[in-house]
């Protein structure tokens, strides 16, 4: 036993490493394609971008030994420190950090350029990791729910300052760990519903939302009193009350920053959107030729390098956030579907290596990576296709750029050597 412990290759989950190598090579095949020129073809050029991703993925290696090199018990004895110094490397960033894209969230060294954001995620789950596998920690309990939306939400709105919204928007996949731990449903459930009730603000503006509401809650009432008479009436009418004028708030709220605190782009991209308006020029530009992109791929697509779309750099940050279309061009449904269907593999077997830990904070941990694998892929792809927003989210292992890669590396390895570690009692 002590040869296997010293051993930091002996017993980690070789299915989940497989399936990062064939994403993080898959990954770099479609950042080739989208970067690639006449000019430039040079495999091991690092002057293009995708030399430098090789670069990046050579790195890996020793950063991945580096992260089994350590137990188990280091990472949840020093969790919180952890998470402490990602908070401040946040904060460091406001008065030293360079402004990009009108955003001070990377730091620069020379030519190279580091995104703190894409590493604190995994320090903020080993954080929630720690609170919540706490054997006197209920989460039933008001003041700890409180607890863990503080060590959540800190990092999202110090990103959110930066200003990085997108990245922020990461740290609500927190909320199907704190499910899974006992966490009412009723805050994933309330949140949908602000949701809806956001986008048909935008839709049917305040008024009209607001008189629909009032016809559904009065109806709702006289149902109520109809089963249950003066019962309901003594008991329940302030919950009816309550939930009437906080949706009235919550709307009026949504309706007066939508147009005198949201800027005009951001305006745009909701109403391309929703349909409100059309734009393929502008602010639509980069959703119209995405999904222009994919569905020329067709069923099998039009082979490696084939992409005349790519090619002809249609596409903005088609490496980066639009590595997906792509793919799509390139590598048809077919392509698409099995990069899908890897994830998938990927977050199941994540979840169900979860539920054979012993201990909560290996658990708590692996749903946490599942959860944030889940979300960037969700947005990222739907940002891709049309379906949501551009906010700016990268496809974990394949979009360009060495803080993206190397922070998911660093999440799912810190993983990988927990599992490892889940049948040691050190």
């Amino acid at each position: 036993m002590r040869q296997e412990r010293n051993n930091i290759f002996a017993e980690i989950d070789w299915i989940l490493v497989f399936l990062f190598t064939i994403l993080v090579g898959f990954g770099w095949m479609n950042i080739y394609a989208a970067s690639k020129t006449e000019e430039n073809h040079q495999i091991l050029d690092f002057s293009t971008k995708y030399g430098k991703q090789i670069l990046w993925i050579t790195l890996s290696v020793p950063l991945i030994v580096i992260i089994l090199f350590f137990n188990s018990k280091f990472y949840e004895k020093y969790s919180s420190i952890l998470y402490i110094i990602s908070l401040i490397i946040l904060i460091l960033l406001f008065p030293l950090g360079k402004e990009i894209n009108g955003a001070k969230s990377w730091f620069s060294f020379g030519g190279m350029s580091l995104q703190p954001s894409e590493f604190v995620k995994a320090f903020t789950a080993l954080a929630v990791a720690k609170l919540l596998s706490d054997r006197q920690y209920n989460l039933g309990l008001i003041k700890n729910q409180i607890k863990a939306f503080i060590i959540i939400f800190t990092p999202a709105l110090l990103i959110t300052l930066q200003p990085d919204a997108g990245s922020a928007l990461i740290y609500l996949a927190f909320f199907f760990v704190l499910n899974r731990e006992g966490l009412t449903l009723n805050y994933i459930i309330f949140g949908s519903l602000f949701i809806l009730l956001f986008i048909l603000t935008i839709l049917y503006g305040y008024l009209s939302v607001l008189l629909f509401l009032f016809i559904l809650i009065t109806m709702a009432v006289i149902y109520a009193v109809y089963k249950g008479g003066k019962r309901f009436l003594r008991f329940n009418w302030h919950k009816v009350l309550a939930i009437y004028v906080i949706t009235t708030l919550f709307t009026f709220g949504t309706d007066f920053a939508y147009n005198n605190i949201f800027k005009q782009h951001h305006r745009d991209r909701f109403e391309v959107l929703l349909g409100l308006k059309t734009d393929k020029t502008n602010i639509g530009y980069n959703s119209y030729q995405s999904e222009l992109t994919i569905s020329s791929g067709g069923w099998a697509g039009k082979g490696f390098l084939r992409g005349d779309i790519t090619k002809g750099d249609f596409v903005p940050e088609q490496h980066t956030d639009y590595i997906f279309s792509t793919v799509g061009e390139e590598w048809g449904f077919l392509g698409s579907s099995l990069v899908i269907i890897l994830f998938m593999l990927m977050m199941y077997r994540i979840i169900y290596l979860s539920e054979t830990h012993n201990n909560k904070f290996g658990r708590i941990y692996g749903y946490s990576v599942a959860s944030i694998l889940f979300f960037h892929v969700i947005v990222n792809i739907g940002m891709v296709i049309g379906l949501l927003p551009t906010v700016g989210i990268p496809l974990p292992f394949f979009s360009y750029g060495g803080s993206s890669l190397w922070g998911f590396t660093i999440l799912l390895f810190i993983f990988i050597r927990l599992d490892a570690h889940k049948n040691y009692d050190w």
